[in-house]
């Protein structure tokens, strides 16, 4: 399917018909990604959408999460500090 790039103000876009909207699912906020071919239009990602999937696995296997490095210690944090 072809289309036209067009002036939209001060920028500049394309028209995307209806039809092709609805069959792919694509609506509200996009992610465009740019391609050796050309730009990439999908739907957003949602930020830890995939959380509940994660949080199943863990129970499954009965894992842990895995220890966090809280990196180098001074002296006053490995003889004097106390939560």
């Amino acid at each position: 399917m072809k289309s036209q790039i067009i002036q939209i103000g001060n920028s500049q876009g394309i028209r995307i018909p209806k039809a092709l909207l609805i069959e792919s699912g694509v609506s509200g906020e996009v992610e465009l990604v740019l391609h050796d071919e050309g730009i990439l239009i999908r739907r957003a990602g949602k930020p830890r959408s995939n959380w509940d999937a994660v949080f199943e696995s863990l129970e499954e296997t009965d894992d842990d999460l895995p220890p966090v490095d809280d990196g180098p210690r001074d002296e006053f944090e490995k003889r004097q500090w106390q939560w």
